[in-house]
């Protein structure tokens, strides 16, 4: 019996271009999801758009000099082209903008009203931290400092990314702001949070683990975690962009990108709904109790949607569907480190064009699929997945098939005769295939799906091997059997293209014209069973079916899958490390010669704090600072006026070198050295000591 079946992709941020890291953790397993729902004959509906919101999108459209929305526009095309290069396939890619989508604002203001009705909003004002430079508050995420929990320094105020726990930014030690290196202050503004203690409390708690089972292991493990540490998550936002808080005395807030970016599946659902003139449609997905729902996403999103997104749906009690699952995956990375592309370290747009088809990188990337733990890219992998796999087991038992019915029968496909003992092995091996790749797909196999696939594959060619049909044709005696063993060989191509359907689907479609079967219906409840039409096909386009290539010589053939070379495997790599090269600017200058202790100890370094700063009257690049180093109040020239502006620097912590003799610079004595670095820009950077260490402290 046909399912209803709605299935959502992570909104992908449009701030920048998605990698393949986010296509193998969040969009293919998703597409191929689907393919194979569909293929049951279930009712499936795919949402995904992109989230148009949020602090890191407002940042980046004012230093562009962009209004925001014509900002995300271009992300949103570039995201979509980039999708749309790999096969996926959604029924409505929209976003969560206004100008995009007219019912997202509408709907994420209702659950909050619905939320603050049902009592598990709490209002209240307290500190946030404030950048005096920008003049605007800092969301949690932008603000840098040391875990008060492992002392990993470099820790956002919403989360370490070292030891995995959710913070309180305002616990943070010597925190800083990342959007312009000041140190921020604590200023009072009101917001609105979500209790989600409160939440686990009535529901939540009982709901997961009621479903304990479900959920992959690396989900229900970091699931279990969350729970214990629950507390409430702000909700709204000091921004110019983004959906207004409907209450008020609210202006100037808009509702955080976090709480209303799930709610894009929703808004963007309704919206596709109603462009279609299916209104009803809508509800039938979102509130019919028997709708499964399935969220895909990577790791770094498991706690949105298998907690927050949960508690948002339930809370706000208009009957809204819960997730069936959140087959979440973990981290792919590429060749032993994170996909990056600020540092270089990813894979340049074109670089697999004419070598490397969308099914042919779809089947590689599902096969290194991070399903329950980190996994990575690797170029060497790539080539035996595609040379080993693909070329050598898939594409070569189609391919000599297909020609040999070329060769010795014309290009007929021979009926279906009385099948002996080696034909009914086969087809129930093709069968048992086919059900285990159903098995795996059910439960978000997807590597073992293609293993499933190819362990048919393997099953074929040895058939064919066996039965030697280039030896039976021969004989007038033995070719009828030869004409089964061939037909034989055509059914495991049907069955071939049905498992490949979600995974391959140009490739499946190849397939089944070759075969003469492109208009009909795919369905595994037919692999594995004789064919219902068992008489002879004609006019199957064969081997024609199947993808051309110029080769080496300049021939053009015809091939299911061509081979990725060894030089091809090397120019990528030796491009990865020089994209990563260029990527890491200057390089730092060389050890200076060795000195002696004592020379080292000579110099006597103080801890100060800037009083005062002026430019020099006669010197564009320095300015005159007033620097208390405990003992006294030095005043030096420092070489700093083209990174410094002079009201930048009052109260700024600084090291003095303060035992190197006067000297009068442009007429005014500097009686001292401020520690000073250069910057990636080439421009100075003032060496910081902690903020702990008093002044007139000596380095040693």
């Amino acid at each position: 019996m046909a399912k209803r079946v709605l299935v959502t992709s992570a909104l992908p941020y449009a701030n920048g271009p998605i990698h393949f890291g986010h296509i193998v953790g969040a969009y293919l397993p998703a597409d191929i999801y689907v393919r194979y729902r569909r293929m049951l004959g279930d009712d499936v509906h795919y949402v995904c758009g992109t989230d148009e919101h949020g602090v890191a999108i407002t940042l980046k459209a004012e230093q562009q000099g962009q209004d925001y929305a014509s900002y995300v526009d271009h992300w949103h095309g570039v995201i979509a082209k980039t999708l749309a290069d790999v096969d996926i396939e959604f029924d409505v890619f929209t976003g969560t903008a206004a100008h995009r989508n007219p019912f997202h604002a509408e709907l994420a203001q209702q659950f909050f009203q619905d939320l603050h009705g049902n009592g598990y909003l709490v209002e209240r004002s307290e500190e946030q931290f404030f950048s005096e430079k920008t003049q605007r508050f800092l969301p949690d995420r932008y603000v840098q400092g040391t875990c008060y929990h492992c002392g990993y320094e470099k820790a956002r105020g919403d989360e370490c990314p070292n030891c995995g726990k959710y913070l309180d930014a305002k616990q943070l030690k010597s925190p800083t702001s990342t959007i312009d290196g000041s140190t921020p202050t604590l200023v009072e503004t009101k917001h609105w949070y979500l209790d989600l203690a409160k939440v686990r409390d009535e529901w939540l708690g009982d709901w997961f683990e009621g479903k304990a089972g479900d959920w992959k292991p690396n989900v229900q493990n970091f699931v279990r975690s969350d729970l214990k540490e629950l507390r409430e998550r702000p909700i709204t936002r000091d921004l110019p962009w983004g959906v207004p808080v409907p209450v008020d005395g609210a202006e100037g807030k808009v509702l955080y990108v976090w709480f209303d970016a799930p709610i894009g599946y929703i808004s963007i659902s309704r919206q596709h709904w109603e462009d279609q003139g299916q209104p009803e449609r809508f509800e039938e997905f979102w509130k019919s109790a028997d709708t499964e729902l399935y969220h895909f996403i990577g790791k770094d999103n498991i706690t949105f949607h298998a907690v927050v997104f949960p508690s948002i749906l339930w809370g706000a009690k208009r009957d809204w569907i819960l997730p069936t699952n959140v087959p979440a995956n973990e981290f792919f990375n590429l060749e032993g480190k994170k996909f990056n592309t600020s540092a270089g370290w990813y894979i340049p747009e074109g670089a697999l064009d004419g070598t490397v088809s969308p099914d042919a990188l779809r089947y590689a990337l599902c096969t290194m699929m991070p399903e329950t733990a980190d996994s990575e890219w690797t170029w060497s992998e790539l080539q035996s997945r595609i040379n080993d796999d693909l070329a050598d087991n898939l594409g070569n038992f189609a391919s000599r098939t297909l020609r040999f019915l070329e060769k010795f029968f014309d290009g007929v496909i021979p009926a279906w005769s009385e099948p002996n003992e080696a034909d009914e092995a086969l087809l129930a091996a093709a069968k048992a295939h086919a059900d285990e790749f159903r098995a795996h797909l059910d439960k978000f196999q997807f590597r073992k799906a293609c293993q499933a696939l190819m362990a048919l594959g393997n099953t074929a060619n040895k058939y064919y091997d066996t039965e030697q049909p280039w030896v039976t044709v021969k004989d007038d005696a033995t070719r009828p059997r030869c004409g089964q063993v061939i037909r034989a060989c055509v059914e495991m191509i049907d069955a071939l293209s049905i498992l490949a359907t979600p995974i391959m689907p140009r490739v499946a479609d190849n397939l089944r014209y070759a075969i003469g079967r492109g208009d009909q219906a795919v369905s595994l409840e037919t692999v594995g069973a004789p064919p219902s039409d068992a008489g002879e096909i004609t006019g199957a386009q064969l081997a024609s079916a199947l993808p051309t290539f110029i080769d080496a010589k300049g021939n053009k053939k015809t091939a299911l899958f061509t081979k990725v070379t060894d030089d091809y495997i090397a120019a990528q790599r030796a491009q990865l490390e020089e994209m990563a090269a260029a990527s890491e600017g200057p390089q730092p200058d060389p050890i200076a010669d060795g000195i002696e202790f004592d020379q080292f100890a000579a110099v006597d370094i103080r801890v100060g704090t800037v009083q005062t700063a002026k430019k020099h009257p006669k010197a564009d690049r320095l300015l005159v600072l007033e620097v208390d180093i405990g003992v006294e109040v030095r005043t030096i020239c420092a070489g700093i006026a083209e990174a410094y502006a002079p009201d930048e620097l009052t109260g700024k912590r600084v090291l003095v070198v303060a035992n190197l003799g006067a000297r009068k610079l442009r007429g005014i004595e500097s009686q001292g050295m401020v520690l000073a670095t250069d910057g990636a820009d080439g421009k100075p950077r003032i060496v910081e000591p902690n903020a702990d260490v008093p002044n007139g402290t000596r380095m040693k």
